[in-house]
């Protein structure tokens, strides 16, 4: 059941990914799109990170198909922070659009570590998704902090 609502969502959030390349017709739209890829990332990545700190019973099936699908949805939201997307109902700061090579290299960043992850749970290794959960949930909580209004 919880692999049909994933691949369902999924499904809904890859129909809306050619419009991420495209401009968006509204600001607004623009940070619905972003806002709900970070939700299902942050819903996969969690998935695995409570497997990671015992929160969870480990399923290394799970963690694999989990991980893979935070790696990929980690690629999508950047299009959506353009111009006008500051304003709204957001989190997110005003520095992004400030310091937006920074704000890149942030969000580069914590795409090679979910890469990292998704490859780690591949090997169904725990030891070596608990160095890749911590990695990764380091990179996220480094941009958040500049980031993220709470």
């Amino acid at each position: 059941m919880k692999t049909s609502a994933s691949i369902a969502l999924i499904a809904t959030v890859l129909a809306f990914t050619t419009t991420a390349s495209a401009q968006f017709a509204k600001p607004d739209d623009a940070i619905k799109y972003r806002k709900n890829a970070l939700f299902v990332m942050q819903q996969n990545f969690g998935r695995v990170a409570a497997m990671a700190s015992g929160k969870a019973p480990f399923d290394a099936k799970v963690a694999a198909e989990s991980a893979a699908i935070a790696d990929y949805m980690s690629k999508l939201p950047w299009a959506a922070f353009g111009d006008g997307t500051d304003k709204g109902d957001t989190r997110a700061k005003a520095e992004i659009w400030k310091e937006s090579a920074k704000f890149k290299e942030y969000a580069d960043k914590m795409q090679a570590e979910m890469s990292k992850l998704a490859a780690a749970a591949k090997t169904g290794n725990l030891d070596s998704i608990k160095t890749a959960v911590n990695a990764t949930g380091g990179t996220c909580k480094t941009c958040h902090d500049a980031y993220r209004k709470e």
